[in-house]
Parts: structure tokens; sequence; C-alpha cells
């Protein structure tokens, strides 16, 4: 029976009992008197006897017929009673927990379903299962193999490197090595840490058990470290075995030192927990444990250590050649049009992880098939990235001539920026056909994958990104609030170059600031300084990002008519591609060498 057929079960259950004890209350409960009836009855000796429990009585009619009313005032009413000889019989009016329990039963029913449907669903989280004797049952196989891992060669080889030593031990243990107990893999998101392990599902004929680091904490202290003593004691009894834990950061994390509570107590528990077994493995038990997290920053020191985690192997974004690698993977499943240049495609998506690869290949796929045709074209994929990159067409959208224009000046200024400076990644494409949120889009893809970056490259990156702002000062003499992403990219450019790089000449070689190692983008942290330094780094970073924005300024005026040129071809074309840019440029360039000629045949004259 699923989860989903247990609550629905649980449920319908909870339903008929609430439904039930409001029949069982409805039927077992007098008809009820009003007091002014209650006396006429009384007159008209209809009554033969009543049952006082407090000021509540059941009366019993001549009819047999039983009736129920509250009675104010006793004192008054006992006299008439017996003047009528009518029976009377009395119960202590109880406050205790009987007249609690009746009202608060359909509030238990619920209670109880709700904890009993949680139970199983806890019962039943996770990748694996639960038999009846209560221990986790592997997965014995997969679909993927190394073959289909592709773009992260050297993590590939540590994990075949473990799977051969799972085979075949002696190849190893004969020079007196051992097989590592643990191997973390960390990375970016999308990488394909937990691809590997299911790749080594498929290639490794051991027990396999594949559980989530949150599976492990729950609500009540004590089930995670349970749950871990469960998990190893079914992998040492079918060792040799292999255990993945997935987002391991959701257990692993550093511990607090104090007296941590609720949640923080079940986690601690828990990674004590796993400590202890990762330790207690006998000499004949070969379990290797294969972690995966994208916050090695937040794991607790002792989980790190050699002889638990014994490699730690960094999973990267893939390069040049790994994106292409991975195209390739995915490409073999679509139906590809002849001339697709797969080389070209992993040369235009630096910085994509092997799950968005995935993804750009699965939508071109898609956006061939919206439009009717027999296989994915280079067009598709150039439509898929900029979906993935800069979000939906927005078609609809009505933009009045005037902002088309300062639009176009704005983009063409950013281009011809980026063209005339050294030291710059080559256009690619500009457009000012709004996507997602902005109006219009200069895109630079740098001919090798970067690792390092000059200070001549951040200052022209800074001119760029100032360059959409100075061509609108230009052409129309005011500003937008169309250049404040801009802005802030570039000050944030200034401040890490300053502050983070120590390319400042002022200031020198010292680190004001300090990314944190994390794979998530990490969260800047300041190392302490003085006023007087805060104040030095407002400066630096301002002056810099001025004299940046006086250069452009200067840059584009001297090259004005190209600056007309390109935006009116933007404004023609919406679209203009790196071929294209460069046709306006040489026009400009011939043109320039023309009026040169011109002048100088003047002044000989």
């Amino acid at each position: 029976m699923t989860q989903i057929q247990t609550g629905l079960l649980m449920l319908l259950l909870t339903f008929i009992g609430v439904v039930g004890y409001n029949i069982y209350i409805n039927e077992t409960t007098a008809e009820e008197l009003s007091y002014s009836q209650f006396i006429k009855c009384l007159d008209d000796n209809k009554i033969t006897s009543i049952h006082l429990k407090g000021g509540n009585a059941t009366i019993e009619s001549v009819t047999n017929l039983s009736f129920s009313t509250y009675i104010p005032d006793l004192q008054t009413i006992l006299p008439l009673l017996k003047e009528k000889a009518v029976r009377i019989t009395t119960e202590e009016e109880s406050h205790g927990f009987s007249g609690l329990s009746s009202s608060m039963l359909p509030i238990m029913l619920i209670l109880g379903g709700y904890l009993i449907f949680s139970r199983n669903s806890q019962n039943g989280k996770g990748n694996f299962s639960k038999g009846k004797s209560g221990s986790f049952q592997p997965i014995t196989k997969t679909n993927l193999t190394f073959n289909d891992v592709a773009g992260i060669s050297e993590a590939r080889q540590e994990l075949i490197e473990i799977v051969e030593s799972l085979k075949n031990p002696e190849k190893f243990s004969i020079l007196g090595g051992y097989i590592p107990k643990g191997v973390l893999l960390e990375g970016p998101p999308g990488t394909g840490k937990t691809l590997l392990a299911k790749a080594i599902a498929g290639e490794a004929s051991v027990p396999f058990y594949s559980i989530g680091g949150s599976d492990f904490v729950e609500m009540f202290v004590g089930v995670g470290a349970s749950r871990v003593r469960e998990l190893f004691t079914a992998a040492k009894k079918n060792a040799p075995s292999i255990i993945f834990i997935d987002e391991i950061d959701a257990i692993g994390g550093k511990r607090s030192g104090g007296n941590a509570t609720g949640s923080n107590d079940e986690r601690e528990q828990t990674l004590n927990a796993l400590l202890v077994e990762m330790d207690g493995f006998d000499s004949d038990q070969t379990v290797i444990i294969i972690a995966a997290t994208n916050r090695p920053d937040i794991l607790d020191p002792a989980l790190l250590r050699p002889g638990r985690f014994d490699r730690q192997v960094t999973i990267s974004l893939p390069d040049v050649k790994g994106r292409r690698r991975i195209l390739d993977v995915h490409a073999k499943n679509i139906k590809m049009a002849q001339g697709v240049n797969l080389s070209e495609i992993a040369r235009s998506i630096p910085g994509f992880s092997g799950a968005e690869i995935a993804n750009l290949v699965n939508e071109a796929a898609l956006m061939a098939a919206r439009q009717n045709k027999t296989a994915v074209d280079l067009d598709d994929f150039e439509e898929a990235k900029d979906k993935i990159s800069l979000g939906l067409e927005r078609k609809n959208i009505v933009i009045s001539e005037k902002d088309r224009r300062v639009t176009a000046y704005h983009e063409a200024g950013h281009a011809i920026t980026a063209t005339l400076l050294p030291d710059t990644d080559p256009v690619t494409k500009i457009t000012i056909i709004p996507r997602g949120r902005a109006l219009g889009l200069t895109q630079q893809i740098p001919l090798d994958d970067k690792y390092t970056y000059s200070r001549e490259y951040l200052v022209n990156r800074i001119k760029i990104l100032m360059g959409g702002r100075v061509a609108e000062e230009i052409v129309f003499n005011h500003q937008t609030t169309g250049a404040s992403n801009d802005i802030v990219s570039a000050t944030e450019i200034a401040t890490r170059l300053i502050c983070e790089f120590g390319m400042s000449p002022n200031i020198g070689p010292v680190a004001y600031m300090h990314e944190e190692a994390g794979h998530l983008g990490g969260t800047s942290s300041q190392k302490p300084y003085s006023e007087k330094t805060a104040q030095l780094i407002d400066k630096e970073v301002k002056d810099l990002i001025e004299l940046c924005n006086q250069e452009t300024k200067e840059l584009l005026t001297k090259n004005n008519k190209f600056l007309h040129k390109l935006a009116e071809a933007l404004l023609v074309n919406e679209t203009v591609d790196a071929e294209e840019m460069d046709i306006v440029h040489h026009c400009y360039i011939n043109e320039k060498n023309i009026e040169k000629e011109l002048l100088k045949k003047q002044r000989e004259d």
C-alpha cells in the first residue's frame, strides 16, 4: 500500500469514527425540554421521575419518553416535586476528566489518525524500504553506467577505482594498502554527483543503499540515530556493500557545542551515530560510504577526517571539452539536423552545469517539436539557450518608440565599448527584444574558459557595464533606470577588485573581504578594519567607477557615428549577431578612413 493510500485510509477511518460518535451522542441524548414546558408538565402531573445532576435534569414522563432540561432554582422546585410525588434521584456533578474526555473525543480521534499516518509516512520515507525484519532493502541495479557520465573524468576515475576495489580487493591489499572507507563528492548543484552514485549502482555487483540526508531527521529525538544504526547493520550484514547519502549536509553540519534543543539536538545525535558507525567497521566488513553535498564548508570536521571520508572529490563545472562530451551523451537521444556543430554550442555555454546542458538539449527538442520540425537544428539550440539564460520573450509587451530608441542606444553603447576595448570577451549577440525582466541584452561569450582575470579585464568590464548609461547621456542628455543593474554589477566588481583581489595601488595587496568556500555562491565576509580604512575603500571604489565612466564617455563620443549606425541597425532588425556587428564595424571603419583621406587631401590643397 502506498503512502497516499495509507493516508487516505487513515483519514477515512477518522471521518467514520467522528461521524459514528456524533450519531451515538445524538441517539443517546434525551430531547431537550424548555423550563416553562417542564413546569407545565409538572403541573399537569405528566412527570413520573426526575434524575438531577447539578442543575441538569433528565425527566421520565407518563408516556415513558425521556426529556432533559436545566433547572436554575433547585431549592424552589424540590417542594413542588415532593407535592406531585415525583421520584427523585441525584448524582454529583463531575468536573474532572470524564466530562472533558467526551468533548475531546473527536479531536483525539483526528490526532490519533494523523499520528498513525505520520508514522507510516516516516517508515516509508526515502529511496529505501523496510522489510518485515526492519532491515533496509538495497537497490539491486540501475540502467545507468559510467558510460552515461561525461565531463567529469577525474571524479569518475576515482569512483571506478572504488568499484574495482570491491570486485577485486586483493589487487590493492597485496601492496599493504586498504580500501577507502568514505568518498565525499562536493561541487555546485547539477554537476553530476547523484548521477555518479547511480552509475556506481549500475556498475557494482554489490548491494547499494541510497538515502537522502533529510530522511534521517525527524521531529522525535532519537529516530534519526536509530535509522543510522539500522542502515549500517543492514549494510554490514550484506558486506561488501555501498551506502550513498545524498545531501549529507542535512545531518553533517558543524555541531553547535552548546545545549542544543529540538531539531538541532536530533541532528547532532544523528551525526554522532553516523560518526560512530563509520569508525565501527570490522576488518572483514567492506562497507564504503559515498556522500554528496554542495555545502562542504558547513560539514563537521570530525566527518571529514581520514578514516571516515578518506577522499574528498571536487566536481566542478565542466570545461569546453567536458560540455561537448555531455552534449554528446544527451544528443544521442534526439534526432539532430545536418550541420549542427556541438563543439560550437559547447563553446557558447560557458558556466553551464551538466544538468543545465541536459535541460538545454531537451528544450531544443521541445522547440523543434513545437514548430513541427523533423529534426533539431542550430536555431532551436540558440532559442533554447536564450530561454534558459535570459527568460522567455515578452512578445505581448507594448513599448513606445521612444523607449525602443533608448534601449537600442543603451545596448549599442555596451556592444561598442566591448568591441573597441582590448582584453574583452567578443560580442556574439545584441537584441532589443524584451526577455525576462530586461528590455534588451548584449551577450558576450569568451573564446576560452577563464579561471583567472587580469586587472585590465576587470576594469574594462566596468567600462562595458557603464557603456549603456553613457550612451543614453550622449544621445538623449538624460539618464534612465535601465542602467540600475549595470551599476550594481559595476560596483560589485570594483569592490571586489579593491577589497578582495588587492588590485588598488593606493590600498595595496590587502584583502578586506573574502568569499566563503561554499559552492552556492557564498556570502562575502569582511575583515575588521577602521573607519578611516572604510572611507578610503569607499573613495577608491567611487574614484574607479567615475574614472571608468569618464573614459567610456570619451570613447563613445569619439566613435559617435559608430554608435548611431549600430543603434539604427538594432531599431530595424531588433537583433544583431556577431557577423552583422562586424559588418557595421567595418562600414564605420571604412567611412572613417575615407573621411581621413578627404581631410588629408583638403589640408594638402
